[in-house]
């Protein structure tokens, strides 16, 4: 009985798709049985061997589960991943971020079908920060507090905020009801800020792996919940512990909470 579980890369060499690749050629029980990228060359990647394709429809190998990376301006590519997925019935783990609202409804018809684990951050790390902040709000905004949210990212970064940023807004506004406003941009705008604001601002230089920082702050205190990713491994990591836990799941659409929550 093959214990192991197969996936195919999406986006296979790219910098987050070769650190997956890296990572489960030194795991006993992952798996890379294909890569996929407009590039199809396995330069950089050392002795690593598996079948590489432009193009998803062209994979014919057998797999657990899917981990993309590919970039939120892989519109077309993005579409056949979930078209496949479903016609073959495996999990996809879809971990791009900034992609177009319209996906947002694809990925939910497809998840209908098969298991799809949607995260904009896949750090084990950032999202126990996410259950963390929930909890905090819940309790800081009642007595006062104004909740900030500050990320930091290289300059070679698509998108602005990040999509782990307004994760976490989103987690904030949930655990408050859902009534608060997430303010993107203050430039220019007058009067003081108010209290139903979450801040979300977006700093971009160098090459920062990724910072997140919610700030709450009072009118005397300041508590101040960091997270700083040294390496696209932490994002490897989690990827390929959320393929592992997609295989054999029924249908729906999870994140990185669920796999946390069952730990």
């Amino acid at each position: 009985m093959n214990t192991s579980t197969r996936i195919i890369v999406c986006g296979a060499f790219g910098r987050m798709g070769r650190a997956v690749c890296q990572l489960a050629a030194e795991s006993t029980d992952v798996e890379v049985v294909a890569g996929v990228d407009i590039l199809t060359s396995h330069a950089g990647l050392g002795a690593l061997s598996f079948p590489a394709y432009s193009s998803i429809s062209q994979v014919t190998a057998q797999a657990d589960a899917i981990v993309s990376f590919m970039p939120p301006t892989a519109i077309d590519d993005t579409l056949a991943l979930l078209e496949y997925g479903v016609s073959h019935h495996i999990p996809m783990v879809i971990c791009t971020t900034g992609l177009p609202a319209l996906f947002e409804q694809a990925i939910a018809d497809a998840s209908s079908k098969v298991a799809i684990l949607e995260s904009p951050n896949m750090s084990l790390g950032i999202n126990l920060l996410a259950n963390m902040i929930s909890r905090a709000a819940k309790l800081l905004y009642d007595a006062k507090f104004d909740i900030e949210i500050v990320e930091k990212h290289h300059n070679q970064k698509l998108d602005s905020p990040s999509g782990t940023a307004l994760m976490l807004a989103n987690t904030v506004n949930d655990s408050l009801g859902g009534n608060m406003r997430i303010v993107l941009d203050r430039s220019g705008a007058a009067g003081k800020r108010e209290r139903d604001e979450i801040g979300v601002f977006a700093l971009r230089g160098g090459s920062i792996v990724g910072d997140h920082s919610v700030i709450f702050a009072g009118s005397n205190e300041v508590i101040e919940i960091s997270h700083s990713a040294q390496s696209r491994d932490t994002f490897a990591v989690g990827a390929i512990k959320a393929a592992k836990y997609l295989k054999g799941k029924p249908a729906g659409l999870y994140n990185m909470q669920n796999l946390i929550n069952e730990v």
